[in-house]
C-alpha cells in the first residue's frame, strides 16, 4: 500500500483543529523554523482511507484466532475501554495535587491491593512500563538488598535454559552476570546443576512458573529452598500467570518478588508498541526498596509516599495509569470467583488443543501441559523437508496469527501454541481442521508450503535481508 507522502496531492487539505479564537504569541527570537515542515496533504478522506487500509492489512484477537504462545494473546473486553475513557481518569494530570485525584489514587491503591493478594506479595509499584522493565526494577530491589547489606559479592544471577529472552537481558541491564542452568528431560529446572550453579557469588534466580514449555515445575519448592539457603532471593517472572491466577501464588512458591503483566492476566491491549504494564511486587523485607512514590491510605484520604531506601523512580509519575484502570476493571468485573475459573479454562483450552493435536504433531515435553504447549516440527521436517516457518506462514492464508515460532530455543523447530480461555471450543475445532489440513498438505506437496502464504496481500518477504539491511527511510527526492 501507498505511504501518507505517496498519497499526497498538493493543494489536498482538511481541517482537524479549531481556528484560534486568542491571539497568537510571537514566537522567541530563533524560534521559528527557516522552512514549512515538509508535511503529507491530503483531503479527510484520503487520510480514512489510509488508515482504513492499514486496519483491515493488521489482525488482533478481534480479527481471529491468535494463539501467540507465551504472550497471551486474550480479548480485551470493552467495558475496560469505557472505564479507561472516563472524563476522572482520562482528562486528569500527574502532576495534579492528590487532594484533587483522589479517585485515581484509589484506583492505584485497589489494584496493587488486588495484585499482591494474587500473587502472595506484600507490596506493589504500578511504576513499569511493560514486563521487561519490570524484570529490571525486581532486580534492582534484589540488587539493593545484598548492597545494603554488605554482601557485595553477590554478582549472578541464575537462570534456565526455557526463559524468556528479556529475563538475561534485565539481569545484565541491572549489572548482574548470567549463569544458565539447563533443563531436564522433562523440561524442568535441573536440580543437579542449580545446586551445582549457587554458591557465595548468587544473588538470585529468575524463574517462569510454568515455564515456556507450557509445564508447572512439581520441584518449585525446592528450587526456592535451594537458591535461600545459598544466600539468594527468587524472581518471578510472571509473563504466564495467567496459567495459574487464582489457583497458586509466586509468593506461596517461595518467591520473593514478581512482576506481572497486565497486558497477558488482566486483559489490557498487547501489542502495537504499547502502552503495557508491568507492576512489581515483593514481600515485605523488600518492600523498602521499591520505587517512589507509592500510594497509601493516610488521614486526609490517599497520600503518596516514598520507601525509606528506595532505588528512585523507574518511570515518570505514576506508571501507565490508564492501562491500570483497565486491569483494576477486569479483576472487579470477574472478581474472586472468576479469576480462577478463567485460568482454568485457559488450561483447559490448552490441554485439549494439545491433546487432539498429538496424534500427528510431535509434542515432545509433558503429559498435560498448563495454558500453552510447544510442538515441534522437527520430524515433520526430517520427513518432508516442511519447517516451523512454513506451517506459520501457511496459517495466514486461514486468517490465524501463527504461534510463537522457534522458541523457546531448547525446541529447534518450536511452535509455541496458546489458545487463552477466550476461544470457544468451536473456534480450536476450527484450527485442528486447518492444522489437520496442513499436516496433509505437507505429505502431499510439501514444496508449495515454502511459498505460503499463499493467499494474502504480501507473499514471504526476506525476512533476513529486512532483518540486516532494513530500508527505515522514506526517501523524499528533491523538495526545492
Amino acid at each position: 500500500m501507498k505511504l501518507l507522502f505517496e498519497r499526497s496531492t498538493p493543494g489536498h487539505a482538511h481541517t482537524i483543529l479549531p481556528e484560534l479564537d486568542v491571539d497568537m504569541p510571537a514566537l522567541p527570537e530563533g524560534a521559528a523554523r527557516g522552512q514549512r515542515p515538509h508535511l503529507p496533504e491530503l483531503a479527510e478522506i484520503e487520510l480514512g482511507r489510509h488508515y482504513t487500509e492499514l486496519a483491515k492489512q493488521t489482525h488482533g484477537v478481534n480479527d481471529g484466532f491468535y494463539p501467540l504462545g507465551s504472550c497471551t494473546m486474550k480479548y480485551n473486553p470493552r467495558v475496560n475501554e469505557q472505564a479507561a475513557a472516563l472524563a476522572g481518569f482520562a482528562d486528569i494530570h500527574p502532576l495534579q495535587p492528590a487532594c484533587t485525584v483522589q479517585g485515581a489514587l484509589g484506583v492505584m491503591a485497589e489494584t496493587a491491593d488486588a495484585l499482591a493478594e494474587i500473587c502472595g506479595m506484600d507490596a506493589v509499584t504500578l511504576q513499569p512500563a511493560a514486563g521487561a522493565h519490570g524484570e529490571y526494577t525486581g532486580l534492582l530491589l534484589i540488587r539493593a538488598y545484598h548492597l545494603e547489606r554488605g554482601d557485595t559479592a553477590r554478582t549472578k544471577i541464575i537462570v534456565p535454559d526455557s526463559a524468556h529472552g528479556t529475563n538475561p537481558a534485565s539481569a545484565v541491564m541491572a549489572g548482574f552476570t548470567v549463569v544458565s542452568v539447563p533443563s531436564n528431560a522433562q523440561g524442568g529446572v535441573d536440580l543437579d546443576a542449580l545446586r551445582a550453579a549457587v554458591g557465595p557469588d548468587t544473588a538470585g534466580l529468575m524463574l517462569t512458573n510454568p515455564n515456556t514449555l507450557g509445564l508447572f515445575d512439581p520441584n518449585i519448592l525446592e528450587i526456592c529452598r535451594i537458591v535461600h539457603e545459598a544466600g539468594g532471593l527468587c524472581y518471578y517472572d510472571g509473563a504466564n500467570l495467567n496459567a495459574v491466577m487464582g489457583h497458586a501464588r509466586p509468593g506461596d512458591m517461595g518467591f520473593d518478588c514478581v512482576h506481572v503483566n497486565l497486558h497477558k492476566t488482566f486483559s489490557t491491549p498487547h501489542g502495537g508498541g504499547g502502552p503495557g504494564s508491568g507492576p512489581v511486587g515483593c514481600k515485605a523485607f523488600l518492600s523498602r526498596y521499591l520505587p517512589g512514590p507509592i500510594v497509601r491510605k493516610g488521614e486526609q484520604g490517599y497520600e503518596l509516599f516514598k520507601p525509606e531506601k528506595s532505588v528512585g523512580r523507574v518511570r515518570s509519575f505514576h506508571g501507565n495509569f490508564l492501562v491500570v484502570v483497565r486491569a483494576l476493571t477486569y479483576i472487579t468485573m470477574l472478581g474472586a470467583e472468576g479469576l480462577p475459573e478463567a485460568s482454568a479454562h485457559a488450561v483447559l483450552n490448552a490441554n485439549y488443543l494439545m491433546k487432539r493435536l498429538e496424534g500427528s504433531w510431535f509434542v515432545p515435553y509433558g503429559e498435560l501441559c498448563m495454558h500453552e504447549f510447544v510442538i515441534d516440527v522437527a520430524p515433520l521436517k526430517a520427513e518432508t523437508g516442511v519447517s516451523a516457518m512454513d506451517v506459520a506462514k501457511r496459517m495466514l492464508d486461514f486468517g490465524i496469527h501463527p504461534p510463537t515460532m522457534y522458541f523457546p530455543l531448547i525446541v529447534h523447530e518450536a511452535l509455541m501454541v496458546e489458545p487463552t480461555e477466550t476461544e470457544s471450543k468451536a473456534e480450536l475445532d476450527a484450527f485442528i481442521e486447518i492444522m489437520d489440513r496442513i499436516w496433509q498438505e505437507a505429505h502431499e506437496d510439501g514444496a508449495r508450503l515454502h511459498e505460503a502464504p499463499l493467499a494474502c496481500a504480501i507473499g514471504r518477504p526476506d525476512e533476513v535481508g529486512a532483518a540486516r539491511n532494513p530500508h527505515l527511510r522514506y526517501e523524499f527526492g528533491d523538495l526545492s
